[in-house]
């Protein structure tokens, strides 16, 4: 799944070529990436784009009128940039939105159909999952947030009510430079710890995007993937780690897979499957679609322009 670093520079280079020129035309060629019908989608032809920007791992295309294109990419969505009037691919194309200089071409290459786009008037709320951003927080405000609940690191770093942005394979990169157990417990993590894992969330992103953004330099980013060489232990099962040299382990559970290095962030202990089910099954989403749209429960108070987040309770 495309997460904070890929997203920002889809969302860069789409924004170099689209603001301030018109939308022409939007074309579906599946009716089912399409999950809002008020406004329709043909009320988006022919408006100028305002904006480009994350939120989350959404990209939102402001529009005039006050409407937005609310596109998410979740799994296997992918962006192409084609001539202008691009054909659509025939097996995975989903949808394309034509500009004058070109089409920004929707793919998605899964026949689990989860890419999804939505023509919001106004509010964006309903798409808002509360998650911090990471990058403009505070640690106080970091260590509040991920000790809302009690869960685990892994759990925590990639729920979307909790941070903004991080999935699976940022959330393995950065327990390992962290050097934390990925089933650690919130709940039990010293003040030096969380320090050490504020900065090694912001180191990473801010690796990874740098890297994103120079490979993208003089083209549209197309080799957007979770797996990537450089990186640690995300995807590397077997292979050795580039700290220690000692075999990346994995746990998989559901839709779910942590990769970590046993001898940096565990202590040389193996975190078996088997021993770990009945933690992973509390504590983890089922799939993928459940993390992705889980809601934050808002209390609103008088002043409309405040809210009180309260804690979810678990069942």
């Amino acid at each position: 799944m495309p997460e904070l670093p890929d997203v920002t520079v889809y969302v860069e280079r789409i924004a170099e070529r689209v603001v301030g020129t018109r939308l022409e035309k939007v074309r579906l060629a599946s009716p089912f990436v399409l999950r809002s019908v008020n406004p329709t989608i043909s009320e988006a032809n022919g408006k100028a784009v305002r904006k480009v920007r994350r939120l989350g791992k959404r990209i939102i295309v402001e529009l005039d009128d006050d409407l937005a294109l609310v596109i998410h990419l979740m799994v296997s969505g992918r962006f192409r940039w084609l001539e202008p009037g691009g054909k659509i691919p025939g097996k995975i194309g989903l949808a394309a939105f034509d500009f004058e200089k070109g089409s920004l071409i929707l793919t998605e290459a899964s026949s689990k159909k989860r890419a999804s786009i939505h023509l919001v008037r106004g509010s964006l709320e309903e798409h808002e999952r509360g998650g911090l951003e990471v990058e403009s927080s505070t640690l106080d405000q970091f260590v509040a947030a991920m000790t809302r609940e009690n869960h685990t690191l892994k759990r925590s770093l990639t729920d979307p009510t909790i941070l903004s942005g991080i999935g699976n394979a940022y959330s393995d990169e950065i327990l390992h430079r962290a050097k934390l157990s990925p089933m650690k417990q919130t709940s039990q993590m010293a003040a030096a710890d969380w320090k050490t894992l504020r900065d090694a969330t912001l180191a990473i992103l801010r690796e990874w995007t740098d890297v994103l953004r120079k490979e993208s330099e003089d083209r549209f980013p197309e080799n957007v993937t979770a797996f990537r060489e450089g990186m640690a232990v995300h995807g590397r099962y077997g292979k050795p780690c580039p700290v220690c040299g000692a075999p990346v382990q994995r746990i998989i559970y559901a839709d779910n897979e942590t990769n970590y290095c046993a001898k940096c962030q565990t202590g040389g202990k193996l975190l078996a499957d088997r021993s770990l089910s009945r933690l992973l099954k509390a504590d983890w989403p089922r799939t993928l679609e459940e993390m992705e749209e889980k809601r934050p429960a808002v209390q609103r108070s008088p002043n409309p322009e405040r809210s009180t987040r309260v804690p979810r309770k678990r069942p």
